[in-house]
């Protein structure tokens, strides 16, 4: 028997040759890897041996060659393809070992040339893994280091490679190459500033971390990264403490840190079940902290905080003394680490990238039955605004309509939100009518603040008004300026009743539904 081994990644391959010998396969090899084998002493032949022709141009080509893929693609049990290799004195190969050019070590580096690249785009590797998978009943192959283990075991208690295994080698073959591909032409797309969504669309990710289980406990879930520096993402994250992060933990964080995301002063995000329940800004980060506790103190038990400045020992121990489920933050001072610590279940997390935002042409993804559907990220806030009342805003409620504008796009449409000085005080998400949102927001405010909490408070509304009825309430609780998109047929009535009950109204001409 008869093994190619061609690896770029070279963990335990020493050793794992040294077996495949000792049991009696020969070894053919090439390039570095032929290097590494015989100076720990495994007895290979270079591949040139075994194709009688020299690698050739920079060793693009070495093992597309007849002796190659006819010794691996014969059928054993096809007497003419046996009668044709002995024919052309072509012996078979049993097992390739195989994985591929480091392309994306190479793109991954930094200012790294397209030339550089395109170099690191195998040729021979995935045409060798494609038909040793094709012939998988008669040949094992093997791209990953994790499997030499499994070969090992069986051909030593079975003096074979099991057709099951052969079988779940041949799956894992298609998914290395296919995510090798992709890799290679996401990059070149890139590279083409080709912002355009492709014909075919095929994606790539790393697994993570398998999870306990996902949404609910009867399904199976599992964290992926994007290839990449994944910079201001949580899969960029360290966790610092508590245990590990669920499902649900994950995507609501990571909702919570995209809103986070569109502030650039001190700002406390606090989430719950996807939504915001708490945002505040301000001169400093303890006083950021207060403002979204504050916001609602009920519906941040069981939630999430997100932070963009380094945590005090102040805010630690506040923050210990409520039931929270995750932190994030750029850092920590010391002892407030040490203090929160002493929760052992909280999930701790530091990223320092927490401020780097999504590149505008990210792809945002939802999974349908039978397919999927795929839009650029939300990535802008508003273009411009236009005040279409009398009554202009003042300096301050201008600044906090723009502050509550932020909230609400983070919230599940219908949604509406309420700020005032720099803080959330009321939150109406994912309503099946707008009106039914702005009077929970209202509410909530009067409910979980104070009776005269929306007394000259903004509101914000992800999409326009179909009707005035949303002014009329917003009117009824005091609040004295409103931030919407405009663009229904009704416009005009809802300015009507701004002028009317002298309440200034902006329109953005873009709205922010999240489904």
């Amino acid at each position: 028997m008869k093994a190619l081994i061609s690896v770029s990644d070279k963990t335990g391959i020493v050793d794992f040759a040294k077996e495949l010998e000792n049991k009696g396969i020969e070894i053919i090899s090439t390039g570095g890897t032929y290097k590494v084998l015989k100076e720990s002493g495994v007895s290979a032949i270079e591949i040139s041996e075994l194709t009688e022709f020299p690698e050739c141009l920079d060793g693009r080509v070495k093992t597309l060659h007849p002796k190659v893929h006819a010794g691996i693609l014969a059928i054993r049990e096809n007497p003419n393809h046996m009668k044709q290799l002995k024919d052309l004195n072509i012996d078979t190969i049993d097992f390739v070992v195989v994985n591929l050019y480091p392309f994306k070590q190479t793109i991954l580096k930094d200012n790294v040339a397209l030339e550089e690249a395109v170099e690191n785009i195998d040729i021979g590797g995935p045409t060798m893994l494609r038909s040793a998978a094709k012939n998988y009943q008669d040949v094992a192959v093997i791209t990953d280091p994790n499997d030499y283990a499994k070969v090992l075991s069986e051909l030593s208690e079975d003096g074979k490679v099991s057709r099951e295994t052969k079988f779940y080698l041949m799956q894992k073959v298609f998914e290395h190459t296919s995510s090798y591909d992709t890799l290679i032409s996401k990059y070149i797309k890139a590279q083409r500033k080709d912002d355009s969504l492709p014909n075919e669309l095929t994606l790539t990710y790393e697994k993570v971390q398998d999870m306990r289980y996902g949404e609910n406990p009867h399904q199976i879930a599992a964290l992926y990264k994007e290839i990449g520096k994944c910079e201001g993402s949580l899969v960029s994250a360290t966790q610092l403490n508590g245990k590990e992060l669920s499902f649900n933990n994950i995507n609501d964080t990571n909702g919570a840190l995209e809103l986070l995301k569109e502030f650039d002063e001190p700002t406390v995000v606090a989430c719950k079940h996807g939504n915001p329940c708490g945002v505040g800004s301000d001169i400093n980060i303890y006083e950021a902290w207060k403002k979204a506790y504050e916001s609602d103190k009920v519906s941040i038990f069981g939630g999430i905080v997100v932070v963009n400045r380094e945590i005090t020992l102040k805010m630690a121990e506040e923050m210990k003394e409520i039931f929270l489920e995750v932190i994030v933050a750029p850092s920590y001072e010391a002892e407030a680490l040490e203090s929160l610590k002493t929760k052992k279940n909280l999930r701790i997390l530091e990223l320092p990238s927490i401020t780097i935002k999504q590149p505008e042409n990210a792809y945002d993804i939802k999974k349908i039955n039978g397919g999927v559907i795929l839009q650029t990220i939300d990535s802008k806030l508003l273009d411009e605004y236009e005040v279409v009342t009398n009554t202009k805003p003042t300096e301050k409620e201008l600044e906090d309509l723009l502050f509550t504008w932020k909230i609400v796009k983070y919230v599940k449409s219908n949604g509406i939100a309420l700020g005032k000085n720099k803080q959330s005080i009321g939150i109406g998400p994912g309503q099946v009518n707008r009106i039914w949102a702005a009077k929970q927001s209202i509410e909530h405010a009067q409910e979980l603040i104070s009776d005269t909490a929306t007394d000259g408070a903004v509101l914000a509304s992800d999409a326009f008004f179909p009707f005035s009825d949303c002014v009329e309430v917003a009117h009824a609780a005091g609040i004295k300026a409103i931030i919407q998109p405009g663009g229904s047929i009704k416009d005009q009535d809802s300015i009507d009743k701004c002028n009317e009950y002298g309440i200034s109204m902006i329109f953005t001409k873009m709205r922010h539904f999240k489904h």
